[in-house]
C-alpha cells in the first residue's frame, strides 16, 4: 500500500488541506493562524494570566508573549496588571476582539459545512465518533 493510501497518509492530507482552507478563510479576518485559539480562550474566560494561556495553548511563554504583543497592537486584547499580584499580567479581550470571535464562529461553521457536505446525518455522526475514537486512542498512548 502506498504511503498516501495509509490511514496516516490520508489523515496528513486531510490536515494539510484543512489547514490551507482555514488559512484562506482566516486571511480576510487579519488574524494569524495561532491567534484564534487565544481569542476564543479569552472569550470563554476573560482575564487569564499569560502562564495559564501558554499552558492551555501548549506553547512556550515566549511564544505567547509575542502573540500578545502583536494582538495588543491590533487592539484585539489588552494586558493589565493583576490587582493582587503585580508580578502577574492578566489578558483581556476587547470589543474588537469579540467581533473577531463572531467571525471565527462563522468560519468554523463554514469549515464544518464544507468538510461534511454530501454526508448523510448518520455518516456525520459516525465520522465524528470515529475521529474522537482515533484521538482518544492516540492520547492513551501518550500517557
Amino acid at each position: 500500500m502506498k504511503c498516501e493510501e495509509t490511514l496516516n497518509g490520508i489523515l496528513m492530507q486531510v490536515m494539510r488541506v484543512h489547514f490551507l482552507r482555514t488559512h484562506s478563510l482566516l486571511e480576510e479576518t487579519g488574524l494569524y493562524h495561532g491567534q484564534p485559539p487565544l481569542l476564543l480562550l479569552l472569550e470563554k474566560e476573560n482575564g487569564q494570566s499569560q502562564k495559564m494561556l501558554a499552558d492551555k495553548l501548549k506553547v512556550k511563554p515566549s511564544t505567547i508573549n509575542v502573540m500578545i504583543k502583536r494582538m495588543e497592537k491590533t487592539e484585539l486584547i489588552e494586558r493589565k496588571q493583576d490587582e493582587n499580584d503585580q508580578r502577574t499580567s492578566r489578558i483581556f479581550i476587547t470589543e474588537k476582539g469579540r467581533e473577531k470571535c463572531k467571525k471565527l464562529y462563522e468560519i468554523n461553521e463554514e469549515m464544518e459545512k464544507e468538510c461534511l457536505q454530501n454526508f448523510t446525518v448518520e455518516e456525520k455522526i459516525i465520522i465524528r465518533r470515529l475521529l474522537i475514537q482515533i484521538k482518544d486512542n492516540l492520547k492513551s498512548c501518550m500517557d
